[in-house]
C-alpha cells in the first residue's frame, strides 16, 4: 500500500466493518473491501481535498496515513501531493557533526519557514546535519512531538508538509542534510482514533506510554508495514536524509526477525533505488552492540545509535551531579570506559535499573556509530527546570565539554543554543488544549517523575515543577539567540567553529581512542597524536610536555576547567599522510 496511486485512492485497513463510507468534502461514498481487510474508493477528490473514513455509520475518523492534517489531530486528512523528491545530501551521516533543534522554539515564530534563515548561521558553524525532533501533529499548537498520531504528515503550526519540504531543499542547497527524529513505538493518546479503524496493538507488550504496537501477534502484518511504509515515505518521498528513531526498546518484538532488521534491509533495497545514501540512527536504552551490528551478521541493522553513557559520564564528571542516573557515574574512571569502550554499563551492575547491564563493544566497531553529546533534547528537557550545563559550568568549561565531543572520534551532535553557550532552559511542554484532566495527570506525571530521578537533591525539595501544559512553560523554552555584538557569545561561536574545523582536518574518525588521567588532567588522545587535555584541578597547569604544537586553547594558559587542543610528540603527520 505504498505506492502513490493507491494512497491518491485514499485506502484504509479495517478488516472487521461491515461498511465504510469515505467522507469527502462533507459527500459520503461507499467503499468496497478486498479480501485483506482493504477499503477503497475511487473518488479521491480534487487536490486539496478534506477526507475521512465512517466505519458501520460511526463518526468519521481521519486516514491512519494522512501526509496532512490542516484541522489538527481531531479533523480529517486532506489530499496532498508530494511531488518530486528534492535531490539528496548524498553522504552518509555517521562522522558528521549534528545539530539537534525543536522547530516550534528554535525561532521566536516556531516555523519551518522561520528556522530556514538560520540555516546559513549553521553551515557557517560547520554543522553538516540537522536533526529534527518530532513533527508529526500533535494536540493544540506547542509539544515536543512525542505524541503524534499521524506519522506521515506534519504539525501544521510548524508549516506543514510545505513549510517541511522548503526547509529540506534550503538545508540541502547549503549542503546540509536532514535527520528527522521518527516515533514509531506508540501513538500519542489524544486524537488517536486508530483503534476504530484496526487493531494495531499488542496484547502482551506494553511500553511507559502505554500499549504496545503488535509487531508479533496477530496483527503484525499490518502494523510492521503500517510502520515500514512510514519510514520509507519520510526518506522516498519527502527527501530527508536519515531517521533517528525514537527508544527502539520500546519496539517489542520476538519475531525470528525483529522489525528493525526488516527496517534496515528495506532501507538498504530503497538506497539502491535512489542511488543515496540514507542512515537509521537509533536511540536504545540496551547498551547493546548488536543494534548496530548488520543484519547478515545477526544483528538489528541500525547505522547508528545515541550513547547516553558518554553524556552521563561528561555531565556527571564537570558538575558533579550523582543524583539518580547519574550515581554510577560519579567516579573519574567512568568517562574514560565510557569514551575508550563506548559504553560504561557493558555487563556491570547498574544501580539506577538495579541489574547487571550492556554488553562490551571491541575496538573493531567504528566508533562513528555512536552519536556523541554534551546536551541533547531529553538530558536538558527532562531536567526539572529544563536548565543547560551552562547554569552551573563556567564557559572554560562549557568550551571543554564541546573539545572532548567534538574532537572525539564518534559522531558529535550539538543542541540548539550550545554553540553559543546558551543559558536559557528547554522544559518539558505539551499543549493539552481544555482537557482538564489529561492537563491534571501530566502535572502528576512530571512531579513524580521529580522524585523519581532525585532532583530534590540538587535543586531542593521545595522547588515547583514548571506547568508542562502552560503556554509560558512554551514561551520560556524558546532559544535565546544573542545580538551580534554580544561578546560572550562570539567567543564561544568561534571556538566551537575552530574545534568543528580541527575535527574535518586532525581527527581520524571511527578508530577507538584512549583516556588517561595525570592527577587533576583528563587527556584523551588519538593514535596519530592529537590530543585534547582538560584541567579539572584548581590550579592552573603547564602545557603538557608532550605537545609539540598548541593547535586551541580557550584561556591562553592552561587554567582551571579549562581544555587545550594539541598534538603531541607521537604525531607522524596530518590524517591521511
Amino acid at each position: 500500500m505504498s505506492n502513490k496511486l493507491e494512497r491518491s485512492r485514499v485506502p484504509v485497513y479495517c478488516p472487521k466493518a461491515k461498511t465504510v463510507e469515505l467522507v469527502l468534502d462533507g459527500y459520503r461514498y461507499d467503499m468496497y473491501a478486498d479480501k485483506h481487510g482493504w477499503w477503497f474508493s475511487e473518488r479521491a477528490g480534487p487536490a486539496g481535498a478534506r477526507y475521512a473514513y465512517s466505519v458501520d455509520g460511526a463518526d468519521p475518523v481521519a486516514d491512519p496515513r494522512a501526509l496532512r492534517r490542516p484541522d489538527g489531530v481531531h479533523g480529517p486528512a486532506q489530499q496532498w501531493d508530494p511531488g518530486q523528491r528534492p535531490e539528496p545530501a548524498g553522504f552518509t551521516l555517521l562522522g558528521k557533526v549534528f545539530y539537534e533543534l525543536h522547530v516550534g522554539t528554535f525561532t521566536p515564530e516556531g516555523t519551518f519557514d522561520a528556522a530556514i534563515e538560520k540555516l546559513p548561521a549553521l553551515a557557517k558553524l560547520g554543522v553538516q546535519v540537522v536533526e529534527l525532533m518530532p513533527v508529526a501533529p500533535f494536540p493544540g499548537e506547542f509539544g515536543w512531538g512525542y505524541d503524534g498520531v499521524s506519522l506521515m504528515a506534519v504539525h501544521e503550526p510548524y508549516g506543514g508538509p510545505d513549510g517541511m519540504r522548503r526547509f529540506i531543499e534550503a538545508a540541502h542547497e547549503l549542503g546540509l542534510a536532514v535527520c528527522l527524529d521518527l516515533v514509531l513505538n506508540h501513538f500519542g493518546n489524544v486524537g488517536n482514533y486508530i483503534a476504530q479503524l484496526a487493531d494495531y496493538y499488542s496484547q502482551k507488550h506494553e511500553t511507559p506510554w502505554g500499549p504496545a504496537f503488535d509487531l508479533d501477534g496477530r496483527n503484525r502484518t499490518h502494523v510492521r508495514e503500517f510502520l515500514l511504509d512510514t519510514a520509507v515515505y519520510w526518506l522516498e518521498e519527502m527527501g530527508v536524509d536519515g531517521l533517528r528513531l525514537d527508544a527502539v526498546h520500546a519496539l517489542v518484538d520476538d519475531s525470528d526477525k525483529h522489525f528493525l532488521a526488516e527496517l534496515s534491509d528495506r532501507v538498504k533495497q530503497l538506497e539502491q533505488q535512489l542511488g543515496a545514501p540514507l542512515t537509521l540512527i537509533a536511540e536504545s536504552d540496551l547498551n547493546d552492540v548488536k543494534m548496530v551490528t548488520p543484519t547478515d551478521r545477526g544483528g538489528l541493522g541500525m547505522d547508528g545509535q545515541w550513547d547516553d553513557d558518554l553524556h552521563h559520564s561528561l555531565h556527571s564528571l564537570f558538575t558533579g551531579e550523582s543524583q539518580g542516573y547519574y550515581s554510577d557515574f560519579a567516579q573519574r574512571e567512568a568517562v574514560k570506559r565510557a569514551f575508550e569502550n563506548v559504553f560504561f554499563h557493558a555487563g556491570t551492575y547498574s544501580s539506577f535499573r538495579g541489574q547487571v547491564w550492556g554488553h562490551p563493544v571491541d575496538d573493531s566497531v567504528d566508533r562513528t556509530r555512536f552519536v556523541a553529546f554534551s546536551q541533547n533534547h531529553d538530558q536538558v528537557g527532562n531536567r526539572a527546570l529544563g536548565d543547560r550545563p551552562s547554569r552551573v559550568l563556567s564557559d572554560a568549561q562549557l568550551a571543554a565539554q564541546a573539545a572532548l565531543v567534538i574532537l572525539s572520534s564518534y559522531t558529535p551532535m550539538l543542541f540548539q543554543g550550545e554553540e553559543w553557550g546558551s543559558k536559557g532552559p528547554f522544559l518539558f511542554f505539551s499543549d493539552q488544549e481544555d482537557d482538564e484532566q489529561m492537563k491534571q495527570a501530566m502535572r502528576q506525571g512530571r512531579q513524580k517523575e521529580f522524585s523519581a530521578h532525585g532532583w530534590a537533591q540538587l535543586y531542593g525539595k521545595d522547588v515547583q515543577v514548571p506547568d508542562p501544559t502552560s503556554r509560558q512553560t512554551f514561551l520560556d523554552s524558546k532559544l535565546d539567540w544573542p545580538a551580534p555584538t554580544d561578546e560572550r557569545a562570539n567567543r564561544m561561536l568561534e571556538w566551537y567553529r575552530q574545534l568543528i574545523a580541527l575535527r574535518s582536518t586532525e581527527v581520524v574518525v571511527g578508530l577507538p581512542v584512549q583516556v588517561q588521567w595525570d592527577g587533576d588532567v583528563l587527556t584523551m588522545s588519538h593514535d596519530n597524536g592529537l590530543c585534547v587535555s582538560v584541567n579539572f584541578g584548581q590550579t592552573e597547569q603547564p602545557t603538557p610536555s608532550d605537545a609539540v604544537e598548541v593547535l586551541a586553547q580557550w584561556d591562553g594558559a592552561f587554567t582551571p576547567g579549562s581544555a587545550i587542543v594539541y598534538r603531541s610528540e607521537s604525531f607522524a603527520g596530518h590524517p591521511g599522510e
